[in-house]
């Protein structure tokens, strides 16, 4: 990931979107949340499979992502699966939205954490793959895992 730096520490990633999706952009965005939401991410409660992003009148929205209710939250606490606003400039949103509508593309949240203390969503901007992408893909995984092992056999000769 290309927006980690010293004060960058990964809350949660969302491993399946490198299997079903080429990226071919990704953006930092911020994300709008409630005190106990940022406790529970936290303790680490938050799962962002099966969530996408959506642009509705101008501005940004994830949603299907599951942040756990906080334990020690009792009344303060929110739906888990609650629409949340992602905080993006204007500019970029429109610009993602015409590529959206355009060019086939969709949005999904890659990963989550933390840079210094506020929480922050590596959103992709994401083209489908097709069926026999996902074996090629695959192939090439098993051709290099072969080329470490026979690596790593000859040198420990």
């Amino acid at each position: 990931m290309n927006t980690k730096t010293a004060n960058t520490k990964t809350i949660a990633e969302n491993r399946q979107v490198r299997h079903e999706y080429f990226i071919m952009e990704s953006i930092e965005a911020g994300i709008e949340l409630f005190g106990t939401e940022v406790k529970s991410i936290r303790a680490g409660g938050v799962n962002l499979k099966d969530s996408w992003i959506s642009i509705d009148n101008g501005e940004a929205f994830i949603r299907g992502m599951h942040i756990a209710p906080y334990e020690k939250g009792n009344i303060f606490n929110r739906d888990p699966y609650r629409v949340r606003r992602l905080l993006m400039h204007k500019k970029e949103i429109l610009r993602l939205f015409g590529q959206v509508k355009q060019g086939g593309y969709t949005l999904i949240p890659v990963s989550m954490y933390f840079k210094d203390s506020r929480v922050k969503i590596q959103v992709g901007l994401c083209k489908g793959k097709k069926l026999h992408d996902k074996r090629a893909d695959a192939a090439k995984r098993d051709a290099g895992r072969e080329i470490e092992r026979a690596m790593k056999e000859r040198n420990a000769r």
